[in-house]
């Protein structure tokens, strides 16, 4: 679990692929490793946040609470990102995730994220990707699992 391998796990993540291996290692020595287990709660919807989460090893799920119940919206995998967007829009946090294997992340601070997306504008572009792409999946599942078990009228099924 060195330093060395942290820059080379973010410079093989496409978010961070182009940036300046001094940069990445900075980035790496002010970020925090830190490890769940299954069933463990990386951050919970509705608190603040204060970092994001880069996934080293493992799996998470998404959670988003909805009138039923929590709705899993998605599983992330090795270099998936975590609580961005609480973070960049300064908002409490939009979902529950929870450790579905074993899972190590790097915790980024807000600051530290901010610094990276001003100082390189492809990774405010990512980012910007990555968000437009989650929230088309969300709204998705959402969208089926509001509409749940109904049935159309006259359809026996």
């Amino acid at each position: 679990m060195t330093l060395q391998r942290d820059v080379d796990t973010l410079r093989n993540i496409p978010l961070f692929s182009k940036i300046d291996p001094s940069k990445l290692k900075l980035l790496a020595f002010t970020s925090e490793r830190l490890e769940f287990q299954p069933g463990e709660q990386v951050c919970r919807q509705g608190e603040r946040g204060d970092a994001a989460f880069i996934i080293l090893d493992g799996e998470a799920e998404v959670f988003v609470e909805a009138a039923q119940g929590p709705v899993r919206v998605a599983r992330l995998g090795r270099n998936d990102i975590i609580g961005e967007i609480a973070i960049l829009c300064d908002v409490p946090r939009t979902a529950t995730v929870i450790a579905a294997t074993p899972l190590v992340t790097l915790r980024i601070s807000k600051d530290a994220f901010f610094n990276l997306v001003t100082q390189f504008p492809e990774v405010a572009i990512g980012v910007m990707h990555e968000l437009a792409s989650r929230l088309h999946q969300t709204t998705q599942r959402l969208t089926e699992a509001s509409a749940g078990p109904h049935r159309p009228e006259g359809d026996p099924a």
